[in-house]
C-alpha cells in the first residue's frame, strides 16, 4: 500500500508512534523515526528499531520542540530521500496540575512540544510534500482536547489547539494535494497512563462503552488508514479512536 513512500514519524521510539511506524514499514513505506535523543530509558536504540523495520527506514534524534532541529531534521529528510509522503505528528507529554498550582515552565515544556512542534512540523513537510505533488498528515490529538479534563487545563489546551490546526490546515493545504487529519485518542494502554493509581485507571475504563482500554495498535491502524489512499477524499477530519467515550 505505500511501497515508494516516505513517511516520517515524531515520537516514535515507544507506544503510538512505534507502533505506526511498524504498520507503515510492513506495508512498504521507509519510515523516518525521530525521537528525543535523551529518552532511551533502558529501551532499544532508535538506530535499532529502524534496523529492524528494513526497508531503508531511518532514526534522526531530534527535539522536535526546537524549531531549529526541526529545520535540521527536514534538510536531512530531503538529503536522504527526496521527498516526503506521509508525517505523523505524535510527539507529546503530559503535564497535569490543578489550576492555582500551574507553573510557567510547565505551559511552555507542554505548548512546545504538543502544540507548537505539530505547526513547525507541518509547515516544514508540507514544502516537502509540495515538491512531490502532495501528501497526508496525520496528527494526534487526544479526547481531552474535545471534552477536557480536571488538572489537565494545558494538556487539554494544546490538544485543542492541535484540532485546530488541523483544521485551517486542511484547508489551506487541499489545493496542493496534501490532506490533513487527525486522531483523538481516548485511553489507551500507553506509558502516558501507566503512572495512574488502579482505582483512577478502573475509573476510567468504566465509562469506555466498549468496556476495555484501547491499545497502541489501534490507534496506528487509525493513523495509517488516514495517511492512506483508501482515505483520499478525506481532509480536515479528527476521528476518535476512544471506545465511545466521548458518547
Amino acid at each position: 500500500m505505500f511501497a515508494d513512500k516516505v513517511a516520517l514519524i515524531t515520537g516514535a521510539r515507544r507506544g503510538i508512534g512505534l507502533a505506526t511506524a511498524r504498520l507503515l514499514a510492513e506495508a512498504g513505506a521507509k519510515v523516518v523515526l525521530v525521537n528525543r535523543p535523551d529518552e532511551a530509558d533502558g529501551e532499544a536504540p532508535l538506530a535499532a528499531i529502524a534496523e529492524e523495520l528494513g526497508r531503508g527506514c531511518a532514526a534522526i534524534t531530534a527535539d522536535v520542540s526546537d524549531s531549529a532541529q526541526v529545520a535540521a531534521l527536514y534538510r536531512s529528510v530531503h538529503q536522504r530521500f527526496g521527498r516526503l509522503d506521509i508525517l505523523v505528528n505524535n510527539a507529546g507529554i503530559l503535564g497535569d496540575a490543578r489550576l492555582g498550582m500551574i507553573a510557567d515552565e510547565m505551559i511552555q515544556r507542554v505548548m512546545a512540544t504538543n502544540l507548537f512542534s505539530v505547526i513547525t512540523n507541518i509547515q516544514a513537510a508540507s514544502k516537502l510534500m509540495r515538491r512531490g505533488g502532495g501528501g497526508a498528515i496525520v496528527s494526534v490529538a487526544s479526547i481531552i482536547g474535545l471534552r477536557g479534563n480536571a488538572g489537565q487545563v494545558v494538556y487539554g489546551a494544546a490538544k485543542a489547539g492541535i484540532v485546530g490546526a488541523t483544521l485551517s490546515a486542511a484547508k489551506e493545504l487541499a489545493a496542493d494535494g496534501i490532506r490533513v487529519n487527525a486522531v483523538a485518542p481516548g485511553f489507551i494502554q500507553t506509558d502516558m497512563i501507566r503512572h495512574l493509581p488502579a482505582a483512577i485507571a478502573a475509573e476510567r475504563v468504566a465509562a469506555i462503552p466498549l468496556g476495555r482500554a484501547g491499545t497502541a495498535e489501534e490507534v496506528a491502524e487509525a493513523i495509517v488508514f488516514l495517511a492512506s489512499a483508501k482515505a483520499r477524499y478525506i481532509t480536515g477530519q479528527v476521528l476518535g479512536v476512544d471506545g465511545g467515550m466521548v458518547l
